[in-house]
């Protein structure tokens, strides 16, 4: 059916399908995937019908086919209701077969190891999406292999630079320290054997992406990364994963901190290992992963690892999964369903099903000794809607281990949370910072939706009264009806109400109001605005309960930007003072809670705001050293608006880099862009 189609490189069309079902086949996967896998875009391509695969295929591959089909049409195009709409389908039809998810992985994949042929901007685009959702979701049903080389060619896209910074220093590391990894590995194997644990070991190498995560997590520089190689110990047993672990802590110092049994208590992904890190021989610190050759080939391919015959068909086995100390791979699909359920805004619904994607976890138990997995940093409110969606709504406090303890507390691996609930009471707005996993967040989005209305109008109105201005026109002067006819809105009220949710921009409403402006004045309108106090302070944060005529002032000691999980300070006489959650100075205020208002960033401020970031970074005192740092910024898409040197010495010294910023995420970018430069030590984000 694709004939003479061809792809971006010229190649012919049929060639991506074939090498589709080939990634596919190294995984020995059933006949029906491998099939789909071949058939994947010829209802979206070709004249095939639906009828033609049924009557060739059969209903099974029929409905494979189309379920990968809706997958294709998932694409981070402007319009934020598509692709939310998009993602809302997308992860509807995963979650009725995995085999749909793995084919359009497999598809992906082929798709980016030949992304070259791609325009830039397109090639971009591609490499987002990649990052943000599809590798995510290969390690949610744990496709490592698979998401790390997704990764890894998502990030040789997003930041070349960087990837040959990391890749320059990986090149030298391995020259200094070959010889090192192949003497642990040596004393490790002889020290297990001698002791009578039979094991085979081998040192790893990380791979350039997971190193940017680190540089991007961590304020020291590449240098000071201690797991650049990690070792893994590949056991007979389970008995003999735990011997291997004893031995090795009696020989070397561990790591205080550093040691997780996800053996016992497996990821929710199906993964299961020691990790631990020791003081090792030569003094080397060496990270350790201990697992059987079962758990290693379920750590590399996840869910395709269980595919076998049982009962005279070829499939995924269920039973042989929940043997190995696994759950069923659609586990974490269905807390994403949970989220489509919930409903909620554009933009917030597509951020809610991401954070349920990514997966360091800590494990926390009910009072009757049920697991409940979640994310790191997640708080009691995360755990009651984990529990179930009327434990959270119902939620008013929580005793950990026993005790009573704030709402705001972060969750420990091990405690025993007990949910204090009250069927009557009123849910806070502001509970949504008290939460930072993507189910509880759009639950309770969808319960306080409604009371929220007025404040968005409020936004909305401010967001449009800005634009006017920029445009040299006042709102009290225009009728706003054409701008309803073009939107298909029925009231301004609905339009102040869309706007301030940032379901609609304010650029649209210009356009459809004033159609005959400038370039000038249409470029004006999409400008992004410095994040600022004052007047126009209530555009950029919302919550807390605050009256409209309150004055904003973010905080020069933190210097929020969007992206921060912000909290408000307020004082007669003094307005509402915006801070970093984590910023210093807040120790001043810890026993005066009723000062403390809880917030959010607005829609607007999330796509249009503009901020500034400090950054310390200890750099190494050699000539050109501090122009290659301030490349690297520009190159990183900052704008140093100020520059300080403050200790020097002979060999080091310091620079505070004042940097432009649109969020908090660029800054965490410009901050390991520069870590993974050679000369560059310690880059840390000042907050207070």
């Amino acid at each position: 059916m694709h004939g003479s189609q061809k792809r971006a490189s010229g190649d012919p069309y049929y060639a991506h399908p074939i090498q589709v079902a080939g990634i596919l086949t190294d995984y020995r996967l059933d006949t029906a995937s491998i099939v789909t896998a071949l058939l994947h875009d010829v209802i979206e391509d070709t004249s095939a019908t639906r009828d033609d695969i049924a009557g060739m295929f059969g209903e099974e591959i029929t409905v494979l086919v189309e379920g990968v089909t809706k997958l294709s049409q998932l694409e981070m195009q402007a319009e934020q209701s598509r692709q939310a709409e998009n993602l809302r389908k997308f992860i509807l039809a995963i979650s009725k077969d995995v085999r749909v998810l793995m084919v359009k992985l497999a598809d992906r994949l082929h798709n980016m190891r030949t992304l070259q042929y791609v325009k830039p901007e397109k090639r971009q685009r591609i490499s987002r999406e990649t990052l943000e959702v599809y590798a995510p979701l290969a390690r949610s049903i744990g496709m490592h292999r698979i998401a790390t080389e997704l990764e890894e060619l998502a990030f040789e896209n997003l930041q070349p630079q960087a990837r040959e910074a990391i890749v320059r220093r990986l090149d030298g590391l391995r020259l200094e320290q070959g010889r090192t990894v192949a003497r642990v590995t040596a004393e490790l194997e002889r020290v297990l054997l001698a002791e009578g644990v039979v094991a085979r070991v081998y040192g790893r190498e990380k791979t350039p992406y997971s190193i940017w995560r680190k540089l991007q997590n961590k304020s020291v520089g590449f240098s000071a990364l201690s797991d650049i190689y990690g070792f893994r110990v590949i056991c007979e047993t389970e008995a003999d994963c735990y011997r291997a672990l004893g031995v090795i802590h009696r020989h070397w110092k561990m790591a205080q901190g550093r040691f997780k049994d996800y053996i016992s208590t497996p990821k929710s992904n199906n993964y299961r290992s020691l990790h631990t890190t020791v003081v090792g021989p030569h003094g080397t610190r060496i990270e350790l992963q201990i697992r059987t050759e079962e758990m290693e080939r379920i750590a590399e391919d996840g869910v395709a690892a269980h595919w076998r015959y049982k009962d005279n068909a070829y499939g995924f086995d269920a039973d042989a999964a929940a043997e190995a100390g696994g759950r069923d791979p659609l586990q974490s699909l269905r807390h994403l369903v949970q989220v489509v359920e919930n409903g909620g805004e554009h933009d917030e619904w597509v951020e809610h099903a991401k954070l349920e994607m990514y997966l360091d976890q800590v494990f926390a138990f009910t009072p009757k000794g049920e697991l409940i997995t979640l994310p790191q940093g997640a708080m009691p409110l995360d755990f009651a809607y984990a529990v179930h969606t009327d434990v959270g709504d119902t939620a008013v406090g929580a005793l950990i281990n026993g005790e009573h303890k704030p709402m705001r507390t972060r969750l420990q691996n091990g405690d025993v949370v007990e949910i204090v609930r009250n069927e009557t009471a009123q849910m806070p707005p502001d509970w949504r910072s008290l939460t930072i996993t993507g189910r509880a967040r759009s639950a309770i989005r969808r319960h306080i939706r409604a009371s929220e209305r007025e404040e968005f109008q409020r936004l909305g109105r401010s967001a449009l009264e800005q634009a006017f201005v920029k445009v040299g026109k006042k709102i009290k002067d225009v009728s706003l009806t054409p701008a309803l006819e073009v939107l298909n809105l029925p009231s301004d009220d609905e339009l102040y109400d869309r706007l301030g949710r940032g379901q609609i921009s304010a650029a649209a409403i210009i356009d459809a109001l004033f159609p005959s402006l400038g370039p000038k004045e249409r470029a004006a309108v999409r400008a992004r605005a410095r994040i600022d106090g004052g007047k126009a302070g209530r555009l950029f944060v919302r919550g807390g309960g605050l009256t409209p005529g309150v004055s904003v002032h973010f905080a020069p000691c933190c210097t929020p930007v969007p992206g921060d999980r912000i909290v408000g300070i307020v004082q007669p006489g003094q307005g509402l003072t915006v801070h970093v959650i984590d910023c210093e100075r807040l120790v001043e205020y810890e026993s005066q809670g009723d000062l403390w208002r809880d917030l959010q960033w607005t829609p607007q401020a999330e796509r249009l705001g503009l901020g500034s970031a400090t950054l310390k970074a200890s750099i190494r005192n050699a000539p050109g050293v501090l122009g290659q740092a301030c490349t690297i910024i520009g190159e990183a898409g900052g704008n140093i608006l100020n520059l300080k040197m403050t200790h020097r010495k002979e060999d080091f010294f310091e620079v505070l880099f004042e940097v432009e910023v649109t969020d908090a995420r660029h800054a965490t970018t410009i901050a390991a862009a520069l870590r993974a430069n050679p000369s560059v030590e310690v880059v840390e984000r000042m907050k207070g």
